[in-house]
């Protein structure tokens, strides 16, 4: 799923082609990630079947207190809120149980829908880096948005139990 030259596209970080043994690569080094204190990373399952639909993870930045949220999801599960979901539990994590002063993300400006995720999870616009990425030969602009722990503390306090 996350080859597929859909996802791929709208990450930073994924190749294309994805070739073989590479997810297994990438699995096998996240608990080396995180025992470093470097990255947290979950699976994204369906939680009617427990079937694998992607990832979602904190990059994380202990001097500062921040941490950088990325996800991706496959192609077929677009569209169901599935990240949206995946993405609150995350945050929640983060400010609840790592104590983070901020999280903060980005996406590119070609792919709206990945904004309008962090729009949900309640964070603020920061700003756009212009032609900030180049992703496979192309310029893409980096829209940045952020959210503080207080923030997400008061948002927590408008959610109805």
């Amino acid at each position: 799923m996350a080859g597929s030259p859909e996802v791929a596209r709208s990450t930073l970080n994924i190749p294309h082609p994805y070739e073989a043994g590479m997810a297994e690569g990438w699995i096998g080094s996240q608990m080396a990630a995180c025992n470093d204190g470097q990255f947290i990373t979950f699976a994204i399952v369906l939680a009617e079947t427990g079937q694998l639909c992607g990832a979602i993870g904190l990059q994380l930045n202990p001097r500062d207190h921040n941490a950088e949220i990325g996800y991706w999801i496959g192609a077929e599960f677009w569209g169901r809120g599935i990240c949206t979901e995946a993405a609150l539990a995350v945050l929640a994590f983060g400010f609840d149980e790592l104590n983070l002063h901020r999280i903060h993300s980005g996406h590119f400006a070609s792919n709206p829908a990945s904004g309008r995720v962090m729009e949900k999870l309640g964070m603020t616009w920061e700003g756009c880096l212009r032609e900030h990425v180049c992703k496979w030969g192309r310029f893409e602009d980096r829209v940045d948005y952020g959210i503080l722990a207080t923030e997400w503390a008061a948002l927590q306090k408008r959610i109805p139990a």
